[in-house]
Order: C-alpha cells, then sequence, then structure tokens
C-alpha cells in the first residue's frame, strides 16, 4: 500500500490532527505501508487571517493531477475539508478513485461562534463533502451518533492513542511550575475562542490557573484573568513536564471530536476535569479518571481528589498501535469495496482483530 494523506493541517500547526497524522505515518513504516503526503506546502499558500500559523493553500484539482504521477498512491485518505482535500476530492471523482475522509473538527460550530452562518448549512455541506467517500472515520461513539443523527453514511471508528513513554507521572523533573501556589489547574491547546477557555477562566478556583498554547485568542484571554500564568506553546519533553506538575486538567470546550490532550494528562497521572460532551464522555465517562459535570467548577474541584495511578491506568488503555490498526484497516476495507482488489489480510481488517481499546467498535460486521 502507498497511501496518500491530503491534508490542510499540517506544521508548523500544532494540533491533534497533525499529531495523530504524524503517528500514523510512524506506524505505517512498522507495517510496511508507505505514507505520502499533500498539504499546503506542496502549494501556493497563504496565511489564514487571525491564524498565522494556518496556512491557506491556493489548491486546485488541476494542481493535484500535476502532482499525482510523482505520488503514484495506491490509496488516498482526506483527512481535511479544507482546500488541499477539496482539490484532492475532485480529482478522486473524476479519475473514479475510491478515498476515505475523516472528521474531526467540528466546523459548523466554530464558524457559527465567528460569524452569523447557520450551523445547518454548514452541516449540509460537510454532509456532501463525506457522502462521497467510501468511508468517513470518526473517533468516538458519541460523534458518530451524532453525525448519524445528521444524515452522514458510511461512519468508521477510529480511537486515538497516547505516547505513555513521553507522557508519564514522573516526568517533571525539575519543576517546571515550582513556586505557583498549588492546586495547580492547567489547560493545554490553541488559545481560540472555539475552545470555551473563558468558562475556565472565569472560575473562581483556589491556587493557580496555567495556560500552555498560543492563539488569536490569547491576548483577550490574558486580559481576562492577569493571575493566570501564559506559557507560550511547550511540546515533546516540555510539554510532558508541565502536566506532571499539575494537579486537575481542565477541559472547558464543548466542540472537539475527541481531545488527545485528555489522554496527555491522564498518562502523566493527572485527573481530567471537563462538561459532559463528546470527546470527555468517550475518553473520561465512566473511568472515575476524571469528572464530568455541566458546573466546571465543581468538577475541577472534585477531581482533585482522583489517585494519579487511576488516571494513568486509563491511559495504558489508549495505545497509538491500536490507533494505527483501526485507520489503516479502515482504508484497506473501504477502497475494498467497490473493487475488491485491495487487501491487507487479517492483521489490518477490522473486522476481525479483536479491539484492545474500550473504544473500539467492529465497523465491517
Amino acid at each position: 500500500m502507498r497511501l496518500l494523506i491530503a491534508t490542510d493541517a499540517w506544521a508548523p500547526q500544532v494540533n491533534g490532527v497533525v499529531r495523530s497524522l504524524e503517528h500514523m505515518a510512524a506506524a505505517g513504516t512498522a507495517l510496511g505501508i508507505e505514507t505520502v503526503f499533500l498539504t499546503h506546502r506542496d502549494f501556493a499558500s497563504v496565511p489564514l487571517p487571525g491564524y498565522p500559523e494556518i496556512r491557506l493553500s491556493c489548491a486546485t484539482r488541476g494542481a493535484v493531477a500535476r502532482r499525482w504521477g510523482d505520488l503514484r498512491p495506491t490509496h488516498v485518505h482526506i483527512a481535511t475539508e479544507g482546500t488541499v482535500g477539496y482539490a484532492t476530492r475532485r480529482h478522486c471523482l473524476a479519475q473514479g478513485r475510491p478515498f476515505t475522509t475523516s472528521y474531526h473538527t467540528r466546523f459548523p460550530e466554530y464558524l457559527a461562534a465567528r460569524a452569523p452562518v447557520p450551523e445547518s448549512w454548514s452541516y449540509a455541506w460537510l454532509r456532501r463533502f463525506h457522502g462521497a467517500a467510501n468511508g468517513t472515520m470518526v473517533s468516538t461513539p458519541s460523534l458518530e451518533r451524532d453525525l448519524t443523527g445528521r444524515g452522514f453514511t458510511n461512519l468508521m471508528r477510529w480511537t486515538r492513542g497516547v505516547d505513555t513513554d513521553l507522557f508519564r507521572p514522573d516526568a517533571a523533573g525539575a519543576d517546571p511550575l515550582a513556586g505557583l501556589p498549588r492546586p495547580i489547574f492547567l489547560f493545554v491547546g490553541r488559545l481560540a475562542v472555539e475552545k470555551n477557555i473563558a468558562a475556565f477562566l472565569k472560575l473562581d478556583l483556589p491556587g493557580s490557573k496555567v495556560m500552555v498554547g498560543d492563539g488569536p485568542d490569547r491576548a483577550r484571554l490574558a486580559a481576562l484573568a492577569p493571575d493566570a500564568h501564559f506559557l507560550g506553546t511547550r511540546t515533546g519533553a516540555a510539554l510532558a513536564a508541565v502536566y506532571a506538575a499539575s494537579d486537575v486538567f481542565v477541559f472547558p470546550s464543548l466542540t472537539d471530536t475527541f481531545g488527545i490532550v485528555l489522554l496527555e494528562a491522564l498518562a502523566c497521572g493527572v485527573p481530567v476535569a471537563a462538561y459532559p460532551v463528546t470527546g470527555p464522555l468517550d475518553v473520561i465517562g465512566g473511568t472515575d479518571a476524571g469528572v464530568l459535570d455541566t458546573d466546571l467548577r465543581r468538577a475541577a474541584l472534585a477531581a482533585l481528589a482522583i489517585p494519579r495511578e487511576r488516571c494513568r491506568r486509563e491511559a495504558l488503555r489508549y495505545t497509538w498501535a491500536e490507533s494505527a490498526r483501526q485507520f489503516f484497516g479502515n482504508i484497506a476495507l473501504a477502497h475494498d469495496r467497490p473493487s475488491r482488489t485491495v487487501s491487507l489480510g487479517s492483521a489490518l481488517d477490522p473486522r476481525r482483530a479483536r479491539p484492545s481499546n474500550p473504544g473500539f467498535r467492529s465497523n465491517g460486521g
């Protein structure tokens, strides 16, 4: 298999989509699968207003067609619904090539938070975009139920993982948050209006609030909470150290489809406080590794009593190996539907392999 992944989300962006795709490429190599990417770097692009780290590509179907001969893919996965994804979709449809897609981001809610665009209009466009695919991958059961109710079809489950060697309770070493009043309530993510971060910063909590990440809403949020500590973007070991030095991870988002940061916090032994919505419901619900409550302050305070070893134990149930098995298995299954010419064997067939992650559900049975 030579898999082409078309994505508008790519470095230097730091987000769950980029991290997931990077892990899939690495896992594919171990499985004998070659992964090539089609991103904004392959076309002329301009920075997205308000998000300079995000590039708007000038990709067209013709430009994609010109790159196709060099890429020579046997399988195609379209990861995002931006200009790169749309141009690749058009080329696949024109050539009669099967492809899969994935639903990472609740764009209707994000757009509605910034402009007077009805969510129903955006969902209608997304239904059409993904409806042409042989399969659309979603990360959680609650997201699958929501999209099914909105008329999406051919949905396939693709969970996420966490690097438990990097993210671990003893990652702090020399405490990067030493000197801050405790308890420490942590947020990690893009500082943008759709993340609902103000709901966290407005909470009356003891100790300290620590913010890791950057984005277009940073200045407003810093003015809203002058006592909060904004550390900027952290990655790798530096990020793991901040997690491990914290007491509670607060996840105020109402629109994330999963939240890899939830797993990173748990792997470092940090309990989660969040609203009972898609993402937290699937990762935290029923695990006793966090508290979900419509009152986020109550959830944050209650999470302080959760043992760190319980959180770590829950994180160990999520692996990037299992995530890759689902991802490549879904691609093989979906591409096999029209022609019956593609087979990677039972090791990658989601109908046959036994899940090690509780979020898995067979897509083919």
